[in-house]
């Protein structure tokens, strides 16, 4: 094993394995692996201190909660003891799993989300199996260190304006954008990708041109898959930009995300651009996000996805109060006939519908929802 000396620390030097499943947060750092393998290795020894980001190298130990990965595809390869997988480490909040953080050496350690993502659990859901078990090889690097998502991510953070900049600073920022929807949602699983997948195809449906990404959460390909499905013609998430996580960045990474992203997908004959905010209302950045006031200058109004009626209108009454154009209320409670008229019902005086999640498909509910000239 050969010691290599680099500009911030001295690890051992180890070679790949001959098979390597990679994982959907690690696509294109894949792609540049299939196209010259031979330019990369392992960096490993106890010298070597991960970070969000950085390309892992593992071995499954033992398969408890994640039975598969998600391919680069957007496959789910079943897992088997043994396998060789590569994911990239990340912080994770999900509410309804783990919360997981990035270890500070290559210690055993868990796949903590199918998509991709090594960290350490310290906090599980009660209904949740114990996290599949990985053994961390070594840290994936190349001539120029250790490799990490955003060295091989297709797009990178343009500055935009700082927390405190005046109106005119962000209009001076901000011309020219198509409209631009938020779907948000009062936890994980309310219903959010669905109701933004059947948003794209009501407004596909109804001639126009539909951009559609995800700017926070964990990486998965299976949510913007679900957007390609409902017609969008360009699709982007937070993981073409070299994360794989949103959790615990910097709140200036995740405003300058979100605004990246939109700009990104706003390409001069895009209609509408939609945008997907993870997990709750109540969650750390998202929170923060709501009432930033970049973020507000860029979204033009909202579709909210709530489990039951009181969620729909405490988060209507959220958002409303945070400064933002709530256009409707969608998502799981609209399976309920009950649910959905307790929160019509409360929710009329505030001028917001609850529309059923499929009827967002048809051409002329989907566009009523766009701001009114």
């Amino acid at each position: 094993m050969t010691i290599i000396d680099t500009a911030d620390a001295t690890y051992q030097r180890a070679e790949l394995p001959t098979r390597i499943q990679a994982a959907y947060t690690t696509r294109f750092v894949d792609a540049a692996l299939a196209a010259d393998r031979s330019a990369f290795h392992l960096a490993t020894g106890p010298t070597v201190t991960p970070k969000a980001g950085d390309v892992v190298v593992a071995r499954v130990s033992e398969i408890l909660n994640h039975k598969r990965v998600e391919t680069p595809e957007s496959r789910k390869a079943i897992l088997f003891p043994g396998h060789i997988i590569m994911l990239a480490y990340g912080h994770r909040y999900a509410a309804d799993q783990f919360l997981a953080h990035v270890p500070d050496t290559l210690e055993p350690c868990h796949l903590v989300a199918a998509g991709g993502v090594a960290g350490t659990v310290t906090e599980q859901h009660a209904n949740m199996d114990e996290p599949t078990r990985i053994e961390p090889l070594g840290l994936l690097a190349d001539s120029s260190g250790i490799v990490n998502l955003s060295r091989f991510a297709p797009y990178a953070l343009n500055p935009v304006p700082e927390i405190g900049a005046s109106e005119q600073e962000l209009a001076a920022a901000l011309p020219g954008r198509p409209t631009v929807i938020a779907v948000l949602g009062t936890s994980m699983n309310s219903g959010k990708s669905t109701a933004m997948a059947t948003l794209v195809n009501g407004l596909t449906n109804a001639g126009l041109k539909v951009s559609a990404g995800k700017s926070t959460g964990t990486g998965a390909g299976n949510d913007p898959m679900i957007y390609v499905d409902g017609g969008a013609a360009k699709v982007l998430d937070f993981t073409d930009f070299g994360y794989p996580t949103t959790f615990r960045l910097d709140f200036e990474q995740v405003r300058s995300l979100t605004v990246n992203l939109v700009d990104a997908m706003a390409e001069t004959d895009t209609d509408v651009v939609v945008v997907e905010i993870a997990d709750g209302v109540y969650q750390g950045e998202t929170a923060r996000l709501l009432r930033d006031p970049l973020f507000q200058s860029v979204v033009d109004r909202v579709v909210f996805a709530a489990g039951d009626a009181l969620g729909a209108v405490a988060g209507v009454r959220e958002l409303q109060e945070a400064g933002l154009d709530v256009a409707a209320v969608s998502g799981v409670l609209t399976s309920s006939p009950l649910a959905t008229a307790e929160a019509n019902q409360v929710l009329a005086c505030a001028g917001v519908p609850v529309i059923d999640t499929y009827e967002l498909t048809e051409a002329t509910v989907s566009s009523a929802l766009l701001p009114q000239s």
